[in-house]
């Protein structure tokens, strides 16, 4: 397999979305300390669900993935959060447990979870992390501007002159779901040939901004028409009634959005029951609403994509070469980039 990486810049200030009272972090039992890059409304929704039923106050720590991540290694010697959901898939939690940083827990829901659906792990082996929901990278679309005859069938299209000016994709620095796109295709294509692409990526689009969900929205702005994101983000614009679709590429990344337990966070207990609740009928459907993939059959999608739909155009991917590479890639794509 090639081997490759790379990354974008971040936003400033981590928000805090207080869903009660109580403070952040310090080891009040009463609260959990939520950490998550998905969308804000919809983790609100999920704190909010879970706090009628639990004795417990849950505190959103919402930022982009990566600014996550490194307050979750500032933190390392104090930990102040308890739960971390969500991240562009598995990438930055590997990375995350190869750093002590999270911890193996196994929820009471899915203890019978299999490690693998196919080829596509939705686990990690020993319960470091546990598969929430399926997301599949590909590219979101204004079809009022594109003919669906027209998108690229490969990533390497997407590098065509075609849609130059046209294109927005975020910040691999930022962004969980650029690192992935810029780690994926310098697995595909080797250092020397995919930093090339990708540099063409760059040079082509309209603006990468820190956000994983800002170009699929820039498309419903008329900022960009096309767009490098996940699938739910195409289709909850789409289920307001805005114009945007979404493409899946031959040989893309399709793979699970996990949930862990951070390590020596202030509130063990209550971040177990939070994840029993996560992976429970409940909380799936909850995020499935909100147009995630399901993992679990008794859930009811409200999106198009199945999972049998999409494990054939399933890219493979390297999880020890992702370990190895990932902060690497990041700061590559600063020092090139920018």
């Amino acid at each position: 397999m090639n081997k490759g990486l790379r990354l974008t810049a971040a936003a400033g200030a981590v928000v805090l979305v207080s869903s009660g009272c109580g403070g952040f972090g310090g080891g009040d039992d009463a609260v959990i300390n939520f950490y998550s890059p998905e969308t804000p409304d919809m983790t609100q929704e999920l704190a909010d669900a879970f706090m009628e039923e639990h004795d417990y106050e849950v505190e959103v720590n919402y930022s982009g993935t990566n600014e996550l991540v490194n307050e979750m290694i500032a933190e390392s010697d104090n930990p102040q959060g308890d739960v971390w959901y969500g991240g562009g898939g598995w990438m930055p939690f590997e990375n995350a447990l190869n750093q002590g940083l999270i911890e193996p827990y196994t929820p009471s829901t899915v203890e019978d979870m299999e490690e693998t659906r196919g080829d596509i792990p939705v686990r990690h082996a020993d319960w470091g992390w546990t598969g929430a929901e399926l997301f599949v990278l590909g590219l979101a679309y204004n079809p009022e501007e594109i003919d669906e005859d027209e998108l690229p069938q490969t990533w390497a299209e997407l590098a065509d002159d075609r849609w130059a000016g046209e294109l927005q994709f975020p910040n691999p620095a930022a962004s969980g779901t650029a690192t992935l796109l810029v780690l994926s295709q310098l697995m595909e294509m080797g250092e020397e040939e995919g930093w090339e692409y990708l540099e063409t990526l760059a040079d082509h689009a309209t603006a990468i901004p820190d956000s994983g969900g800002a170009p699929t929205e820039a498309i419903t702005t008329g900022e960009a028409n096309i767009a490098v994101g996940y699938d739910f983000m195409a289709y909850q614009h789409a289920d307001r009634g805005e114009s945007v679709d979404f493409h899946i590429p031959d040989e893309t990344p399709v793979l699970v959005n996990p949930i862990a337990r951070i390590s020596d966070g202030p509130n063990q207990e209550g971040a177990e029951e939070f994840m029993d609740w996560m992976m429970s009928t409940e909380g799936q459907q909850i995020r499935a609403d909100w147009q995630h993939i399901p993992l679990d059959e008794d859930v009811e999608a409200s999106t198009p994509i199945t999972m049998e739909e999409v494990e054939a155009q399933a890219q493979d991917l390297d999880v020890d070469w992702v370990v190895d590479n990932y902060d690497d890639a990041r700061d590559e794509w600063r020092e090139r980039i920018g």
